[in-house]
Formats: C-alpha cells, structure tokens, sequence
C-alpha cells in the first residue's frame, strides 16, 4: 500500500512558491484565456491570437521564442505549470526594471486599458468587458464576466479602474 500511496503522490511543482492564492487564481484565469481550445497548453499561434486582439503587436519570432522559453519540453506548447514558472520569472525581472523600462510599461497599460474602455470614461464596466473578451475571441458567461469583475474590482463599484487593471496585469 505504501508503494501505491507514493505512486499517487504529487511531485513538488518548480513554480515559484510566493504567489498568493488569489494570484493562483487570477493566473490560472489568464492561462484559461489563452488556452483557446482548451487542451491544457497554450501554442504560439493562441498567443499571438490573444496579443493580436489586444492590439499588441509581435513578430512571430518572437512568439516562438517566448514560448519555447517558457516550455521546458521544447515542443512549442506551454502547459498551466510553465506558465506559472514563466511567469514567476518574468516578475522577478520585472522587478529589475529601469525607469525607462517602467514608463514604456506604464504606456503600454494605459493603451490596453483604453481597449477595454470604451467610451473613454477611466472605468471598465461589465458591458465594456462582455465586448473587449468578444472581441478578442473569448465568448464568456455572465459568470464567467462576474468572476473577472470580482478579481479585479478592488473597491467594489461594479467596474475597473486603471489602478485597479493596472494591478491586475502587473
């Protein structure tokens, strides 16, 4: 029995460890997102997609690059544990970063959340959502748009601000 219980157990994940549960949640969220055909790993061209609706654009060499980074396979696909670890990397270089680093950043946030906000008023309500997650691709529930509205509506007002968005990216 002893044998069996080893079996069943699961190894211990090299993602890193200081990523709170609400962090779990919210990144397991994203990798749902990018995983559009819901087979547990994301390719480059889901990427590329997710990228390309956001208005972001990439060469496709890059794309490649940045996943075979993250796979530690080396067959172009990213599963929900590589992720995490990429991303756990990326954060800790993302905390080397130079002020110039941090204002090309801040630039990029403020045109991701102009995306989301459509009528230009600094918050992102549900219907605004609804539409950009359309429009990238994604259809999505009520639920499922409640749930993205409760992980990133810090004040609870029903909607998200840039501090709020910010936050949620980075």
């Amino acid at each position: 029995m002893a044998l069996r219980r080893r079996t069943l157990r699961k190894e211990p994940s090299l993602q890193k460890r200081d990523f709170s549960e609400a962090e779990l949640k919210d990144l397991r969220t994203a990798f749902g997102l990018l995983d559009r055909n819901r087979d547990g790993r994301v390719t480059a061209s889901e990427l590329q997609f997710m990228l390309q609706n956001l208005g972001i654009q990439v060469r496709d060499e890059l794309i490649k690059d940045l996943i075979n980074e993250a796979s530690h396979s080396g067959n172009g696909l990213i599963d929900e544990t590589e992720f995490l670890q990429w991303v756990g990397r990326i954060q800790a270089l993302s905390q080397d970063t130079s002020a110039d680093d941090a204002d090309d950043i801040t630039k990029d946030l403020i045109a991701a959340f102009r995306v989301f906000d459509r009528d230009c008023n600094g918050y992102i309500t549900k219907d605004e959502l609804k539409t950009a997650m359309d429009m990238i691709g994604e259809s999505v529930t009520d639920v499922q748009l409640n749930e993205l509205l409760a992980i990133a509506d810090i004040d609870h007002d029903g909607k998200i601000n840039y501090e709020e968005f910010a936050r949620l990216l980075l």
